[in-house]
Parts: structure tokens; sequence; C-alpha cells
């Protein structure tokens, strides 16, 4: 099986960026159909991004098309998110996921893998 390390978490001041990291190790990671999903204090788990195990297909939660962009490096066994114009409400941990699947996941049920999450506050 695979396991999931994110990095790249941190303090950021609201319109700022960060890049989110998440390695794999284990198994190659180009088997798996990867996601990333936030949880805010108090609230559910919720989907973010997802990208194919190609790299050709990508999803986006409403809330973050335009800003996040999520890609991956296969030959380096990571997957990344962008995310630019950080605004205070997408403070959360935000956790990567995996399947071992050619489809595209936005449910976090579908998911067998995940990590143990990396902080982002975005403050005003």
């Amino acid at each position: 099986q695979v396991q999931l390390v994110e990095s790249g978490g941190g303090l950021v001041q609201a319109g700022g960026s960060l890049r989110l990291s998440c390695a794999a190790s284990g198994r190659t990671l180009s088997r798996y159909s990867m996601g990333w999903f936030l949880q805010s204090p108090g609230k559910e788990r919720e989907f973010v991004a997802a990208i194919k195990r190609s790299g050709g297909s990508t999803v986006y939660a409403d809330s973050v098309k335009d800003r996040f962009t999520i890609s991956r490096d296969n030959a380096k066994n990571t997957v990344y998110l962008q995310m630019n114009s950080l605004k205070p409400e997408d403070t959360a941990v935000y956790y990567c996921a995996g399947k071992d699947s050619s489809f595209l996941y936005s449910r976090q049920i579908r998911y067998d893998y995940w990590g143990q999450g990396t902080q982002v506050t975005v403050y005003a």
C-alpha cells in the first residue's frame, strides 16, 4: 500500500499563496487517482480538488476554482496543490488522499489512503 505525507502548510496573509505537497512512498504514485480535501474546525471534511493518475483530468470544488491548481509529478511521486489568492475561509487542515484507480473521484469515501494533514492558516 501507499503512504502519503503532506507538507507545505503554514501561516499566510489573505491574498497570498502556498503550495502544498503530498509525497508518496511504498508504491508508485502513478497507480493512484489523487485528491485534496480540507477540514475546518467543527466542520466535516470537504472536497477541494482531484486529479487522474495520468494527470490528464482534474476537477475542483466551486469554492477554489480559478484560485487553486492540482498537479502531479509521477516521476517524483508527488502531488501538489498550488493555492493562490488565499482567503481566511481557506483556513483548514488539508489532506491528500489516494485511490488505486484510473477514475476521478470527488467523494472522500472513494479514497483508500490518507495523509496526516497539514495546517493552513490564512489571516486577514
